[in-house]
């Protein structure tokens, strides 16, 4: 069995990625391929405590299959959860790189009177009976949660672990056991989900699966994402989100910034989702090995609405994304309400408020992971916003991709009722929603384009001019140089605009 697991990293885009990174393997009963569309993991991260969630699409036969992940203690029922594809979707377009649209300069009019601001039953999970006692695997526990039959195991040999997966009807790729073999040296268990696809509602013949959630205490702060590359073709993408109080880079590889605060031609908005595309093959050409920080945000998970203040997060942010009803569960889905010492909605907004929300994107193949990902924790980042045009240090975590065009000013849309002539703000691109928001063209994967997603998709998996062609601006650390120059003077003159007196 082979298993092509794979992130896109642009929302309904055919982006030619190939497979994208999963923290195991699956293993199929029928011996089929499987095929994983999409994969995001989100980790919370609070003293020695770590909340990790996952999701993992996948297409294939309607026949039961099983995931197997490495985890570093031995996991309850109370210790697992699903919870819905939406949390995903929500926290893919809040971290996204984005494409933002500013009005050029112009001027105003004298406001109107009264004018008003915009505002077959699947085979048993039990241990088996009559195998060898030799074969040292140990069902250390086993329970259900939703679709899943779980069982978690520890081995003392990675050969007696791949007889017992294949007695229990499971044909595992034949390369598993060199890959399985430093996680049981390492005392690791193995977190075996089996999935009774019955359960499970089927759209267009692929199964819709819940993300499943899980937390344990470890000092290690670390991915396994060594066991994927058994079912690895070739280029594996991993993007990982990290909630804690601080930013996190990865430990045991080089650390990059995506480059931000670029200004395009307004012809790259239909076309967004292939320019960012390329712009991180040109970031890994020059460093084939970085982990590439795409966003790094202080006060960017948002609370329980009922106590948000001062805006979606109550923090500034350019742009925002719109409001969505999963904001609200948002936090204890992911499991905020586990980690220690938080029991009220309080203490989640609490929480929510000084907590880093960073997103890290890898890229790797079999030849060049040598180690699972380890994560470290770094000082604070700011830039891809209009007053910090260029990244660096800075006092609180403000940093995100920011990708700017403009168009023409228009008084209807920029003046009185169209918040000032700032910044385009709100749902789709070209025009205002309900006053100063955020309207943004996110490049996420594809995750995001599950319905309930906000902003305005990128949807074109092509670019139809050269690269460079379309910068105003040079992306220095990449030795790109713009081919023609901004219009406006700055980009940080959008919504300073004032009307004529």
């Amino acid at each position: 069995m082979r298993a092509l697991l794979r992130l896109a990293v642009v929302a309904t885009l055919s982006v030619p990625f190939a497979a994208a990174a999963f923290c195991g393997f699956y293993v199929s009963g029928a011996g089929a391929e499987l095929f994983n569309d999409a994969t995001q993991v989100n980790l919370l991260r609070q003293g020695t405590t770590t909340v990790l969630a996952m999701q993992n699409n996948y297409r294939g036969p309607p026949e039961n299959f099983a995931m197997v992940v490495p985890v570093p203690v031995v996991l309850a029922k109370d210790n697992v959860k699903t919870l819905p594809k939406s949390a995903f979707a929500r926290m893919d377009t809040i971290t996204a790189p984005r494409l933002v649209e500013y009005a050029l300069p112009g001027e105003c009019p004298p406001p109107p009177p009264m004018a008003a601001m915009a505002g077959g039953g699947p085979p048993s999970m039990a241990a088996p009976t009559g195998l060898p006692k030799d074969l040292g695997v140990k069902v250390e526990a086993k329970f259900s949660v939703a679709e899943y039959d779980i069982v978690i195991l520890s081995a003392k040999d990675a050969t007696g672990l791949e007889i017992w997966l294949k007695e229990q009807k499971y044909k595992i790729p034949q390369n598993a056991a060199p890959l399985l073999k430093p996680y049981i040296q390492g005392n690791w268990k193995f977190f075996v989900a089996k999935v009774d696809v019955k359960k499970v509602q089927l759209v267009d013949g692929q199964a819709v699966l819940s993300p499943l959630r899980f937390h344990y205490d470890s000092e290690r702060f670390e991915l396994p994402v060594r066991l994927g590359l058994v079912n690895s073709g070739g280029t594996q993408d991993l993007i990982v989100t990290v909630v804690s109080k601080e930013r996190y880079e990865v430990a045991n590889r080089p650390n990059v910034l995506v480059p931000t605060n670029v200004e395009l031609e307004r012809r790259v908005r239909p076309m967004f989702g292939a320019y960012y595309a390329k712009l991180l093959e040109k970031v890994w050409a020059k460093e084939p090995l970085a982990a590439i920080t795409e966003f790094s945000w202080k006060g960017a998970l948002p609370p329980p609405q009922a106590l948000v203040g001062g805006g979606i997060y109550g923090v500034t942010c350019d742009p925002c994304p719109p409001p969505e009803p999963v904001d609200d569960p948002l936090a204890k889905y992911l499991g905020v309400n586990v980690l220690p010492g938080i029991k009220t909605d309080e203490d989640i907004a609490k929480f929510a408020r000084e907590a880093t929300v960073t997103r890290l994107h890898l890229r790797y193949t079999k030849d060049t992971l040598a180690d699972d990902v380890v994560f470290k924790a770094v000082g604070p980042v700011g830039g891809g916003t209009p007053q910090a045009k260029t990244p660096g240090p800075a006092k609180e975590n403000r940093f995100q991709g920011r990708y700017i065009t403009w168009r023409p000013f228009d008084p209807n849309l920029d003046c009185w009722g169209g918040g000032g002539g700032g910044a385009m703000m709100g749902g789709a691109l070209g025009g205002p929603m309900g006053g100063p928001g955020g309207a943004f063209t996110p490049a996420s994967s594809g995750l995001a384009a599950l319905p309930g997603a906000s902003g305005a998709k990128a949807t074109k998996a092509e670019l139809t001019e050269p690269f460079e062609g379309l910068l105003l601006t040079d992306i220095p650390e990449l030795g790109l140089k713009a081919t023609k120059k901004p219009a406006p003077p700055t980009s940080g003159n959008a919504g300073k605009l004032k009307p004529k007196p």
